[in-house]
């Protein structure tokens, strides 16, 4: 089962080709090791540099305009990524700032589509109804609840919504 749920979440995410989203570049299995190889992003996740982002208090009102013009350009950028896999129907279900890799320049990449899902598609039973996937503090209500059904691109919008808050 959990073989089956990687090669599902790997190739949803290898269908996906935008600038803003980590690309997958293969599945396959050596000698029973299961692999994918993805797009090396040379940089850091946002995760390891968030408070670099966060206005402090002393800052004057330019400085913390300039802060949050940033902070909205770097949000846009996954907002674009994400709705693209939207599009074509894939949600990420697992949006926080560990899984948003910056480039060198300060560009946001989308990463980490492990517990990637396809809409419109019977997961085939590879995600029990009662496991509660994705990240205490970026999940939504409907994930929390365990009702995989009512998990919609609104799921992912409230993780980067969550990621906001904490830039924030």
């Amino acid at each position: 089962e959990s073989v089956r749920r990687f090669r599902l979440e790997a190739e949803a995410a290898a269908r996906l080709r935008h600038p803003g989203i980590v690309q997958i570049y293969g599945v396959g299995e050596v000698e029973t090791q299961h692999f994918f190889s993805m797009e090396l992003i040379e940089g850091q996740s946002l995760a390891e540099c968030i408070d670099a982002f966060r206005p402090a208090p002393s800052d004057g009102a330019s400085a913390r305009r300039e802060q949050f013009d940033c902070i909205a350009e770097l949000v846009a950028g996954v907002a674009r990524a994400l709705d693209y896999a939207h599009q074509r129907g894939v949600l990420h279900r697992d949006l926080k700032p560990s899984n948003i890799l910056l480039d060198e320049q300060g560009r946001p990449h989308l990463t980490d589509f492990g517990l990637a899902k396809l809409t419109g598609h019977d997961s085939g039973g590879l995600t029990l109804s009662a496991a509660v996937l994705g990240t205490p503090g970026y999940l939504a209500p409907e994930q929390v609840d365990g009702s995989p059904e009512q998990v919609t691109t609104s799921a992912d919008v409230y993780g980067l919504g969550a990621t906001l808050y904490e830039l924030l």
